[in-house]
């Protein structure tokens, strides 16, 4: 037996495997010194590893989640001056509204503007005869009575558009909100708007007026052409401009029948 002090490296490994439990075999290396370990640098090279894996495994997957989740917008920059065509596709004319349609009109009619999928009435409040009912003067009206008017047609409550909104004529519902004979009317949930100042709300649960689009006579033709729209946005949209394409150089009347209800509070 070689005679080693319990100090030489053999003494030392002689000692712990005299620690082992017997029938247990281990290799045993040489006991190394312990060293210090740098805890700032460690934690450094932990958080630049971790910064790019995300960086080359995440990046894509958040930059492709965002192009889906905001995808690109669609709309104007600006209100655009469009032609209004009447229901055969002729230009439409104040000679021919104040001719053909008027405060008794009970036909829904409709153009989009100014984008595709905003409808909105046009109509005319002058009396169906002289010294009738109706509205002349209107808030921003035009024509020879200033009685041509236009109003987005999407309820400002929740947003139910025309036909479920549309112009009561005198004579409608037995019911005159704000003493008016003649309004706009939600059937969806009872809301009202004066057509005579501007839409501006009769009854609830509305709180805002319907967006008013702003007419222009072209006395040189007599034609109708809209030009810009005032008030609040469109039920639901953040701008009126934005959700849809624009409509182009002119947009067509459409008729429809409308939804009457005279669930008026």
């Amino acid at each position: 037996m070689i005679d080693c002090s319990i100090d030489c490296p053999a003494g030392a490994l002689a000692a712990r495997a005299a620690e082992m439990p017997l029938g247990q075999v281990r290799w045993l290396a040489p006991v190394a010194p312990p060293q210090e370990v740098d805890e700032t640098k460690r934690n450094v090279l932990k958080l630049l590893a971790v910064a790019g894996l995300v960086g080359a495994a995440g990046g894509g997957l958040v930059g492709g989640t965002l192009q889906y989740a905001q995808p690109p917008s669609i709309g104007l920059s600006a209100f655009p001056r469009v032609q209004l065509l009447d229901l055969d596709g002729a230009p439409l004319t104040v000679s021919k509204v104040e001719s053909e349609y008027n405060v008794m009109t009970n036909d829904v009619l409709t153009f989009a503007y100014p984008l595709r999928n905003e409808p909105n009435f046009l109509i005319n409040l002058a009396p169906s005869t002289p010294g009738g009912i109706g509205g002349t003067n209107a808030k921003n009206g035009i024509g020879t009575r200033k009685s041509i008017v236009a109003f987005s047609a999407i309820c400002q409550h929740l947003g139910c558009p025309a036909p479920n909104l549309a112009f009561y004529p005198p004579g409608t519902c037995p019911q005159t909100p704000g003493g008016r004979p003649f309004y706009l009317h939600c059937s969806c949930h009872g809301s009202t708007y004066d057509a005579a100042d501007g839409a501006s709300n009769l009854t609830g649960p509305a709180i805002l007026p319907l967006p008013q689009v702003m007419l222009e006579w072209q006395t040189s033709d007599d034609t109708i052409w809209a030009v810009d729209e005032v008030g609040p946005p469109v039920n639901g949209r953040l701008s009126t401009l934005q959700g849809d394409y624009g409509v182009g150089n002119q947009s067509k009347l459409s008729r429809q029948s409308p939804i009457t209800l005279c669930n008026i509070v």
